[in-house]
């Protein structure tokens, strides 16, 4: 590759990530109705090359099915951040550190559109105001309901939570399994990918990601 093909090339994955980086609230995307009928479409194609009989019994059904499956596995691009958040923001003198841990989370690869699931610890510091509790997990849907890669999934969410929250610090932590790992490829069914992003405090000071990463660990189980 010379080098302006390379020079061109990493201003494109540059410009690729600053477009998914902006996609927090609403992405467009055609009507619901025109998006099934589509979908419906290229389902009942799919199965055809895939050397099935789109009309047989079990599989009539089955384009409607998947359209409605996949509408839900990516219903995070029509949610909104701001809408999400900005109603559950609360002023408080408190400044230790508060964690959500154990957020199931399920969302599809982008590479091979297989799942990846698993779970999402998050925990914060507040800086004179907190956000519901039950708000942290539904950012965590919102972004894990798109197509993702564990890595942008685990920024996401704490950029997201630093942005509208401007705390002190910020951790996340995500531990999941791959099933394009585990049905395909080296086809590992043990692996768990773990992903964690720091900011603030918790990137800058070792004491407080100990803290951090110790309470989101499971308790041991007792002994005797």
């Amino acid at each position: 590759m010379s080098n302006q093909q390379r020079t061109k090339s990493q201003a494109g994955r540059s410009s690729s990530m600053k477009q998914v980086k902006g996609k927090v609230g609403r992405v467009a995307r055609v009507p619901e109705h025109a998006m099934s009928a589509s979908l419906e479409g290229l389902v009942t194609q799919l199965l055809a090359l895939l050397g099935e009989d789109p009309t047989r019994s079990g599989l009539e059904e089955t384009p409607k099915r998947v359209a409605k499956a996949l509408t839900f596995f990516t219903k995070g691009y029509q949610e909104n951040i701001d809408d999400l958040v900005n109603d559950a923001l609360f002023p408080i003198d408190y400044d230790e550190m508060v964690i959500v841990r154990d957020i199931d989370f399920f969302s599809l690869c982008e590479h091979h559109l297989l799942p990846f699931f698993g779970k999402c610890h998050v925990g914060y510091i507040p800086d004179q105001r907190v956000v519901g509790l039950s708000k942290i997990p539904r950012i965590v849907d919102a972004f894990s309901r798109r197509l993702q890669v564990q890595e942008r999934l685990t920024v996401d969410i704490a950029q997201t939570i630093q942005d509208k929250l401007r705390p002190i610090g910020v951790g996340v932590v995500i531990e999941a399994r791959h099933l394009c790992m585990m049905m395909r490829g080296v086809e590992k069914q043990n692996t768990v990918a773990v992903t964690s992003h720091m900011l603030g405090a918790f990137r800058k000071q070792q004491q407080t990601r100990d803290e951090f990463l110790k309470l989101i660990r499971p308790a041991a189980p007792e002994t005797g």
